[in-house]
């Protein structure tokens, strides 16, 4: 048994760059809040104090995902043999609980500004300004993270960058119904609230897709394919037990038995397993492999 994985070195390089996206972006969504907060309790919008909220909230998960991302780049140990990789996923399942919370605020304050007529809103050329301004910020902020989840290959980062877009649609929801209530809708704003919460609830189940599987140890890829990169390579003359988890990338993980011949050296039989795990490494997108060499039966 012959296990490989990435040099520590570059996880820690790749955490790092995590941690300093997240930091930034942590930044910018902290500015957004104070400009959602001012808006929304100076023209008195539920619209617009619930994109505070969405926008509070994207602020929380990325602390959360500081530490997430912190635990997970802890060294496998004696409780933890895997390593705690998994830290970074539970993070984004973190992100999903604050979508759900919001959306249900953002239903109820719709539905009870439905039911009760509260004060009219008056949005004026400067709450306009404003939002469209946090507007550009959120739109910055999704892609930059969108871009480094696909070049760090960060589930958080990826989850984090789908909220961030939710935070996207709200404020263009937020934006269009401050307009038709300044045309004289005054539940506009309520009922822009609800289609908000629809759209945060769809991102949630976005992230709870890629995640999931993730935790469960859904099979990374079909075990045939595994088998087809393998079989053939000379020495080997059987492959068996495939096993496979994780995501594609820096998260996958395989596991299988070759079957060689029996005449063969320990020495012999160890070089045919390193081969077997540089292939899949190098050129099947997987993160760690353990080979296990049996002689036939």
């Amino acid at each position: 048994m012959s296990p490989s994985s990435p040099a520590p070195a570059e996880d820690g390089a790749r955490r790092r760059s995590v941690r300093q996206v997240l930091s930034v972006v942590l930044v910018a969504n902290l500015l957004v809040v104070v400009v959602k907060l001012f808006i929304g309790l100076r023209v008195g919008s539920l619209a617009v104090l619930g994109d505070a909220a969405h926008s509070g909230f994207d602020s929380l998960n990325n602390v959360i995902a500081l530490f997430a991302v912190r635990f997970a780049a802890a060294p496998a140990d004696d409780e933890h043999p895997y390593g705690h990789g998994k830290f970074e996923t539970l993070g984004a399942l973190a992100v999903v609980s604050f979508l759900s919370i919001t959306a249900f605020e953002l239903v109820s304050g719709g539905l009870g500004r439905l039911l009760t007529a509260g004060d009219p809103i008056n949005p004026d050329p400067l709450t306009f300004l404003l939002l469209a301004a946090t507007l550009v910020v959120n739109v910055f902020v999704a892609g930059i993270e969108t871009s480094y989840a696909r070049r760090l290959d960060s589930e958080l980062l990826a989850a984090d960058a789908r909220h961030t877009a939710a935070d996207v649609w709200t404020t263009l929801a937020v934006l269009g119904g401050l307009g038709l209530v300044a045309l004289g809708w005054q539940d506009a704003d309520a009922w822009l609230a609800i289609a908000v919460a629809g759209l945060i609830a769809y991102s949630g189940f976005q992230v709870l897709r890629s995640t999931v599987p993730v935790l469960v140890d859904q099979r990374a890829v079909e075990a045939a394919r595994i088998v087809r990169f393998v079989d053939g390579m000379e020495g080997i003359l059987g492959v068996q037990d495939v096993r496979s988890r994780g995501r594609l990338g820096t998260h996958a993980h395989a596991e299988l038995t070759v079957v060689v011949a029996g005449h063969l050296s320990v020495v012999e039989g160890h070089a045919i397993a390193d081969e077997v795990e540089r292939k899949l490494i190098d050129d099947g997108g997987f993160a760690t492999v353990v080979v296990h060499v049996e002689p036939p039966d």
